[in-house]
């Protein structure tokens, strides 16, 4: 029976302790933000068409996509960065209003082919957007920035969050008048591997063709830390 008081006594001082370790805790979050110039452009670019028989709809778009594509590897584009995203043949309806009279019908097709395509030369940019719109392209889906190697762009920003999360820890630590012990824990939340649009300076890609602001990219990273409180 004494052994059994002993045992639970230990344990329940244990507890005890090792509640009061973790109360005597830091909990920060920090960020980090790095701006580069972007060295490539992603776009997404279709053709669409609309004819009463579906065969020539989609004969006309694959006929400027066939087109495009070949544009686009003159001007020293790689297969690899070019890729359909979408091809579609939709009929077009009349009548279906609901009209007194009207009789929900079929007038004709309307064919689309959507290709994704990254351009690793900024300085041509312009001119690959005017070369496919003077091809046929009349679809397009947007136009996003960002590098080739965010990497680095992205342990420098973790660096930096982590500096950032170390300085709140001593200034609460300071404010409390408590010493800053050493780091328990350290959570990557990620968010360095995707550069973000930022408005910055503005340089425009090839003048002789669409103009397009490049601007900057900016990669952040966001960590969680966990400090102890030094002893007195």
């Amino acid at each position: 029976m004494k052994t059994f008081t002993f045992l639970a006594a230990a344990l329940l001082a244990a507890t005890v302790s090792l509640a009061h370790a973790e109360e005597r805790r830091i909990t920060v979050n920090g960020t980090g933000m790095v701006e580069a110039v972007p060295d490539m452009a992603t776009i997404t670019l279709g053709v669409t068409n609309e004819n009463a028989e579906a065969v020539q709809a989609m004969q006309a778009t694959s006929e400027a996509v066939t087109q495009i594509l070949a544009r686009l590897e003159e001007m020293g584009i790689e297969p690899r960065d070019v890729q359909t995203r979408d091809l579609s043949l939709s009929p077009v309806w009349t009548g279906r209003r609901g009209l007194e009279g009207e009789v929900p019908r079929i007038t004709g097709f309307v064919a689309s082919n959507r290709v994704f395509v990254r351009v690793r030369d900024l300085d041509a940019l312009g001119s690959v957007l005017d070369a496919v719109i003077r091809d046929g392209a009349n679809d397009f889906g947007g136009l996003s920035f960002g590098v080739q190697n965010p990497d680095p762009l992205s342990a420098e920003a973790r660096a930096k969050a982590v500096q950032n999360a170390m300085e709140k820890a001593r200034q609460l630590a300071e404010a409390a008048g408590v010493p800053l012990g050493q780091v328990i824990s350290i959570s990557d939340h990620g968010g360095g591997g995707r550069p973000m649009m930022r408005m910055a300076e503005m340089s425009m890609a090839d003048a002789g063709g669409v103009p397009v602001a490049a601007g900057e990219v900016t990669v952040e990273a966001s960590v969680s830390m966990v400090f102890a409180i030094g002893d007195d």
